[in-house]
């Protein structure tokens, strides 16, 4: 059996805070050191790599003396601040040991929830990603309001694995993987290596809390890779002081537990634009922009665009329609029905003259549009 990583292009990479921290001693430089030097690695190799780590909310109780995690809200939320400055600087150093430019990115789940900043997250992770910068996401504890609410970083990791459209989400936790039973209290367990992600006998195996320090455990591993297969991501869960963990399973070796996804990448988030069965409006396109989608698989730019209809937000499903008024296509709009109103028809250097801002050259990208 290989690796699932083997032939991942875009990888999104979770560790947790138990690993960040040395079991809550504070930021621990030497296998935050270790993983980065692996991610660089991996960069020099062509791969793109996003980092998503535990650890502030545990590094800040570090300094400021707590041996226990607090309940209180706005505790929790004073030491993600305290402790994501350190956070932060560790990940940067390391990186930029090794010739690595990073980038901090906090996220809350109404950046993902609302569909404008979906897509502006996204936006901006794909342009760090294109410039070869490392992103290093946490979860913006500091601001959330109702408790610290992805929940866990697990769910974060996969999230961000459906946002940039990875091939593959590595969790690097302090165990080797999915036992059938708690190995701790059960010698029969039985070692899991391969299974489907979202297969639901993975969930009662996988039953249990997670430490004092971080707020996971392996359940919340097996639902974030169903979630990160929802989007074609397989998933692997590995210990996170393995050595060389990450350049091994990318060059194929299997480690760990791999959750595979059972629909390709591509084909999931196809069928999921092709499923939306209520579609916000419309553009009608000329001839010249149908050949070019339906033939040579080009982006919708806003010059073949001749009429709009119906009220639309950047980020929904619309339906793109040929001269005679048929479904050609269908995606993901980059622009609002008024903004796409008055863009269309003009090349796309015009449309910040036009509405003061460019969000994307295109009205949908051809990675975010399928054929009918």
């Amino acid at each position: 059996m290989t690796s699932v990583l083997q032939g991942a292009r875009r990888i999104v990479v979770k560790v947790g805070s138990s690993l960040v921290t040395n079991e809550g001693r504070g930021v621990d430089a030497e296998a935050i050191g270790n993983w980065c030097r692996q991610l660089a690695q991996l960069a020099l190799e062509g791969r793109e790599v996003v980092m998503v780590s535990s650890g502030a909310i545990a590094e800040g109780m570090k300094r400021l003396g707590w041996a226990t995690r607090p309940k209180e809200l706005h505790e929790l939320q004073a030491a993600a601040a305290v402790g994501q400055m350190g956070l932060a600087q560790m990940y940067e150093t390391k990186l930029r040991e090794h010739g690595l430019t990073s980038a901090q990115v906090l996220l809350t789940h109404a950046d993902l929830a609302d569909r404008e900043r979906y897509l502006n997250a996204r936006s901006t992770l794909l342009a760090l990603l294109l410039h070869r910068v490392l992103p290093v996401i946490n979860e913006n504890d500091t601001v959330v309001n109702d408790e610290i609410k992805f929940g866990d970083n697990d769910t974060l990791g996969a999230l961000v694995a459906n946002l940039v459209e990875a091939d593959a989400l590595v969790i690097l936790t302090d165990q080797k993987g999915l036992y059938s039973a708690d190995p701790r209290k059960d010698p029969s367990a039985r070692f899991i290596d391969q299974a489907v992600a979202g297969t639901p006998e993975l969930e009662v195996m996988a039953g249990g809390a997670g430490s004092s320090i971080g707020r996971g455990g392996m359940i919340t591993k097996i639902l974030a890779a169903k979630r990160a297969a929802s989007s074609g991501a397989s998933t692997v869960i590995a210990w996170g002081r393995e050595a060389d963990v990450l350049l091994r399973l990318a060059h194929g070796e299997a480690i760990g537990t791999a959750l595979t996804a059972s629909t390709a990448k591509l084909a999931a988030r196809k069928q999921w634009m092709v499923d939306h069965l209520q579609l916000r409006g419309s553009v009608r396109v000329d001839a010249g922009a149908a050949i070019k989608l339906k033939e040579e698989g080009k982006s919708l730019l806003p010059i073949g665009v001749q009429d709009v209809s119906g009220d639309f937000h950047r980020g929904d499903v619309i339906a793109v329609l040929d001269p005679a008024g048929r479904e050609l296509a269908r995606g993901l709009t980059n622009y609002s029905s008024a903004e796409a109103r008055l863009i269309a028809r003009k090349p796309s250097f015009e449309i910040e003259r036009t509405l003061g801002y460019a969000a994307e050259p295109e009205l949908i990208h051809r990675d975010n549009l399928v054929l009918r």
